[in-house]
């Protein structure tokens, strides 16, 4: 199958040609209005249509268009529903008539790690498997779940994606959702300028003096010997390692696969995590296998084609 796919992460707006478990060619499309959609819907047209020329296809060819929105979506209407801070127009457009009109092409959305997981599932970290959490560590945490070999999504399509959003810390800060104490509230690529600058002494740590407070930053000074960064990024790792279990015990999963930009680092990340589970995870079964995600930032768009073959089967 062939499709047009469309990620909008947190931070990140990309289009892509796919053909199965393979990106033919992307595009990264950047806004400085980083909160609106529709002055970039003309934008993306135009990035499908050169990749296309570029590969010899018709985009009549394609099966479909397919989204991954970083919110709250309605996979049987393909509107979204709800935002958290990003492309706050999203909820007032007519995203099908767009693609119909614009493409001639039928038109599905999906939360964006929702789409990860099943990228991950056809061509990555979690084939052979039909029970599966997806985590996401990046510009906020997202999360997603399959079981016997079907996304969970719920009655109001919020069921398992709102993983970065289980309460972690009840005396914590408030996060952007609204609620106490977020595992994205309390470890998380936004979250950590705040983290960092109310951690005790962090006025005697070079990331006070860092141009960018980042977890690549973070983990660089730990490496280097900063205490501060050291006690943050153990706090983070506690946070995602928690929430790792959480996960475990709300879905009943036989791997869990974590992705996200954070992963770079996952050499420091999953030994960390793989022992907590070990040590505190309920599953008289048997072991979890805890996965880094495989396929990067095309996770997304490869989730495109099992996506648009929900509607064939």
């Amino acid at each position: 199958m062939l499709a047009l796919a469309l990620d909008l992460g947190g931070s990140h707006a990309t289009c892509a040609l796919v053909r199965g478990a393979e990106v033919l060619a992307k595009r990264v499309v950047r806004s400085t209005e980083a909160r609106a959609l529709a002055p970039l819907l003309r934008r993306f047209a135009d990035a499908f249509d050169e990749m296309a020329c570029e590969c010899g296809i018709s985009l009549r060819d394609c099966a479909g268009l397919a989204l991954g929105f970083c919110g709250l979506v309605n996979c049987d209407t393909g509107r979204v529903l709800s935002t958290d801070e990003k492309y706050e127009d999203a909820p007032t457009l007519d995203l099908p008539r767009w693609a119909r009109e614009e493409f001639g092409l039928a038109f599905r959305a999906e939360n964006d790690a929702r789409m990860a997981l099943l990228g991950e599932r056809g061509a990555g970290a979690a084939r052979g498997y039909d029970d599966i959490v997806m985590m996401t560590l990046g510009t906020g945490i997202g999360a997603a779940a399959m079981m016997h070999g079907k996304l969970v999504r719920g009655k109001h399509y919020q069921g398992g994606c709102l993983g970065g959003h289980l309460a972690m810390n009840p005396r914590g800060r408030r996060c952007t959702c609204g609620a106490i104490g977020c595992a994205e509230s309390e470890a998380s690529t936004w979250a950590l300028p705040l983290i960092c600058e109310s951690w005790p002494a962090f006025a005697t740590s070079r990331l006070a003096k860092a141009s960018a407070l980042n977890f690549e930053v973070l983990f660089r000074l730990a490496a280097e010997g900063d205490l501060v960064a050291d006690e943050i990024k153990r706090h983070c790792i506690d946070v995602w390692a928690a929430l790792t279990v959480s996960l475990i015990h709300a879905y009943d999963p036989e791997a869990i696969v974590i992705g996200g930009g954070v992963m770079r680092s996952g050499e420091q990340v999953l030994p960390a995590i793989r022992k907590r589970v070990e040590e505190n995870a309920w599953t008289p079964w048997g072991k979890v296998a805890v996965k880094q995600a495989e396929c990067g930032e095309d996770a997304g768009l490869l989730g495109a084609v099992p996506l648009l073959e929900e509607i064939r089967g």
